[in-house]
């Protein structure tokens, strides 16, 4: 299953040739560590995926944003897109909350009932706007900071630990091989 995966996905994966073609990719297509995965470059693109994803919650800006804060982080930007994804539609109310209610642990002022009455009801664009104009933005702002920062801090580090892991599990795999070769020569 694991090999069946790398192989769809290293021919999935546009070439070089492919993203120097797109005028949008093609002055980072030039840089080998944005497109590989190494184990340098995915927890980098992992820890820059969640920390744009949860702080901006804006679908689009989310992907640009994590792909561009690669560029000097030189992170994985695949991973550091797929990793945006954390925050959907379903997670999202739940991480607005969250911030909300440790800016509010940390002094900060936003009332959580008129937040659940603006996401029940649908509520406008410019409701949304007033009510964050309100006293309730530095409550949202510092705790989608905190929560997008221990995410990413987080995130690297089980990363870099599932990394080494797997690099470990393949030469152990690789040694076992070689070493069943070997005894059937003899």
């Amino acid at each position: 299953m694991q090999n069946k995966f790398a192989t769809w996905l290293h021919r999935a994966m546009p070439k070089r040739e492919e993203l120097e073609a797109n005028r949008f990719v093609a002055p980072f297509a030039r840089r080998q560590e944005l497109w590989r995965f190494t184990r340098r470059s995915v927890p980098r693109g992992v820890a820059v995926g969640l920390l744009v994803g949860i702080f901006a919650l804006i679908p689009g800006i989310q992907i640009i944003g994590a792909a561009l804060m690669c560029v000097p982080c030189r992170g994985n930007i695949p991973i550091a897109a797929a990793m945006t994804f954390l925050s959907n539609p379903l997670t999202t109310p739940m991480i607005l909350a969250a911030s909300i209610f440790l800016g509010n642990k940390l002094g900060f002022h936003a009332d959580l009932t008129t937040f659940y009455s603006l996401y029940e009801h649908s509520a406008s664009l410019k409701e949304w706007a007033y009510w964050l104009l309100s006293d309730a933005a530095p409550a949202l702002l510092i705790g989608l900071f905190i929560i997008s920062t221990v995410a990413a801090a987080i995130g690297y580090l089980v990363s870099a630990f599932v990394w080494r892991w797997w690099i470990g599990h393949k030469v152990r795999g690789r040694r076992e091989r070689l070493a069943v070769v070997v005894e059937s020569a003899e």
